[in-house]
């Protein structure tokens, strides 16, 4: 005799809750990606200001890389921003329809935190070789 399926569980305020504050975790993690690459954008044109002001500077401050990076940043910002309504919106389906069972690690974020690190590399060989 088989058994009955179990019934889904309802999915009570805190989940929502839980879903929302991670929604709006992602959504501060992509905005603080564009600013910072913002930033690093117009690094390139601080270092060219220098050089106007102080031509005797030794190394090489042309700042074209910085321009590439922090366009970089933010372009993973904004998707980081479209990445997170995709998944919320999929998370609250779920919930919507009792499924409780989250238990695969987030690809994106892993696939984030990787390019955020090989950036952060790419960034900190670049400033190493200004200084010289």
């Amino acid at each position: 005799m088989a058994s009955p399926a179990p019934a889904p569980k309802k999915s009570d305020v805190s989940d929502y809750l839980a879903v929302e504050r991670t929604f709006l975790a992602w959504i501060r993690t992509g905005l603080a990606l564009m600013g910072f690459g913002f930033v690093v954008a117009r690094f390139g044109l601080f270092l060219q200001e220098i050089r106007i002001v102080e031509p005797g500077l030794q190394g090489r401050a042309n700042g074209g890389n910085s321009v590439w990076f922090g366009t970089a940043l933010i372009v993973t910002g904004v998707l980081v921003d479209v990445f997170s309504c995709w998944h919320h919106v999929n998370l609250v389906r779920q919930l919507d329809r009792g499924e409780s069972e989250f238990t695969k690690p987030s690809k994106a974020s892993i696939g984030l935190a990787v390019f955020l690190a090989l950036v952060g590399v790419a960034m900190a060989i670049y400033l190493v070789s200004v200084q010289m």
